[in-house]
């Protein structure tokens, strides 16, 4: 009863309804956001295990409420009750190698998922050398994709799909061995070198050259491997490539035009609001570049990309006209489609050097015709939470883990290498200095010389491969 009127839903969203409940009393939450009130209600995958411990075991066990991982040392019986000695990764104060003996009805065999790291505890887990994915031969591509995982739940549903039995063991490495440590702060190579055997067995990732692509890595994993729905309706795909004419009037685009430009040249609409946007940059591998400098859009209004109804961009009543001239005449805003109703069309087209625009009709349900629509409408707002890029043939990663411009981080899973044995050594830091690009006016960035720009600033404004944004409401329950 305490709880009633706390939440935000009463289980549906976008007109589809995925459970009932009094209005306000319900939430849609991630996997990773979700705790046991009691061990006994743990899942399949990891129910507690009262007489199949053995010392050497990974389990999870509860203190105080709290989730935290361990070997199994012994089993042995104390007063009469069965009593687990657990050596744990850390123990209450955060420090690790400590010795703790929890009852057995308190522990589970195996590990629940590690939870993305949060803004607060970025730099206590990730933040140094040896952090992060250790590189090893090549493996960059996999390196910089898998990081995406390490402050962001949204790609987490491929961790939990039923899959096939022989897809199985890749699902449970990439869990395991690679997402759950990841989010403790490092990741061995050998890990990396196991996946990518495993990927070899099913026939992916022949080589191990430079010339794979974080694309073709994550659709190998997503469509191949687990069969996941394509994250984007439009083209059935799970990245969206964004192409350009050739005389395009862009400078210095942020991602928010070379998304609109890309849909409207292509005449294309979202089906739906995606949990996660993967978008690649109007470049080819790691030679051509169509622009010297792009500049990351922190939110993406993709309002417009959606193929529903929409409001007149003047008075915000039901659009009824779209004009594709308008779209690129200098007067109007930079971006957004330029959708009218009909008397806000005819107003705008009056004008001698718009009396010859082409305009299109929008299709609009009948159930909608005759109405208005309310002059608050909701903008479906994507976050940015990841930027991978190139230089020559080397991938790197940029995460967005915080609110503020300066929150970002940066990994380079090849930043040493050690000679005695010819491991890399891996790196996270902090790059408070893009905010300060963040914070320019398109003038003063487009006179910024990228050699000169600070820290690593120039990396993620000039070598920008792929861009990934998430819904924060969508990625909640896909």
């Amino acid at each position: 009863e305490e709880d009633r009127g706390k939440g935000n839903t009463n289980g549906t969203y976008q007109y589809k309804n995925f459970f009932s409940c009094p209005k306000n009393c319900g939430i849609f939450a991630p996997f990773t956001r979700i705790s046991h009130v009691v061990p006994g209600s743990l899942s399949s995958s990891t129910q507690l295990y009262t007489d199949k411990l053995f010392a050497g075991d990974r389990v999870t066990y509860f203190i105080s409420d709290k989730c935290r991982h361990g070997m199994v040392v012994d089993v042995k019986k104390k007063g009469g009750e069965p009593i687990v000695r657990i050596s744990t990764d850390t123990d209450e104060n955060g420090k690790t190698g400590g010795e703790i003996e929890v009852p057995l009805h308190l522990v589970a065999k195996g590990e629940v998922t590690v939870p993305p790291i949060s803004t607060e505890q970025v730099n206590q887990i990730l933040i140094g050398r040896m952090k992060g994915i250790q590189g090893h031969c090549n493996s960059c591509y996999m390196d910089a994709a898998l990081f995406l995982f390490s402050c962001s739940s949204v790609l987490d549903s491929m961790l939990f799909k039923s899959t096939k039995p022989q897809d199985a063991p890749v699902q449970d490495t990439l869990l395991h061995n690679i997402v759950n440590p990841l989010r403790k702060g490092f990741v061995e190579g050998r890990h990396i070198m196991k996946l990518r055997q495993q990927l070899q067995n099913h026939g992916h990732s022949h080589s191990f050259t430079t010339d794979e692509k974080p694309e073709e890595f994550l659709t190998v994993i997503m469509h191949h491997i687990l069969a996941l729905e394509p994250l984007l309706k439009v083209q059935e795909s799970y990245c969206y490539q964004i192409f350009l004419e050739q005389n395009n009037s862009l400078v210095l685009p942020t991602v928010q035009q070379l998304l609109e430009h890309s849909f409207h040249n292509a005449g294309l609409k979202l089906a739906e609001v995606p949990s996660c946007l993967i978008l690649q940059m109007p470049r080819f591998g790691k030679k051509f570049k169509m622009f010297e400098k792009i500049i990351p859009s922190l939110q993406l209004d993709i309002t417009n990309l959606l193929s529903e109804p929409q409001q007149c961009m003047l008075c915000g009543n039901l659009a009824q006209q779209e004009c594709t001239d308008c779209f690129k005449d200098p007067i109007f805003s930079q971006t957004g489609f330029k959708i009218f109703c009909q008397k806000c069309s005819a107003q705008v087209h009056t004008h001698p050097q718009r009396q010859s625009h082409q305009r299109a009709p929008l299709d609009i349900p009948e159930c909608y015709m005759g109405r208005g629509i309310p002059h608050v409408l909701a903008r479906e707002k994507l976050e940015l939470f990841a930027v991978l890029c190139i230089e020559t043939s080397h991938y790197v990663s940029f995460i967005k883990h915080g609110p503020n411009n300066q929150d970002w981080i940066f990994f380079d899973s090849m930043a040493d290498r050690q000679e005695s044995d010819g491991f890399n050594i891996p790196e996270v830091h902090a790059c408070p200095e893009v905010g300060t690009y963040l914070d320019m006016s398109p003038t003063e960035l487009a006179s910024q010389v990228p050699r000169d720009m600070k820290g690593v600033a120039k990396r993620l404004f000039c070598d920008a491969y792929m861009y990934l944004y998430q819904s924060t409401s969508m990625c909640l329950y896909r």
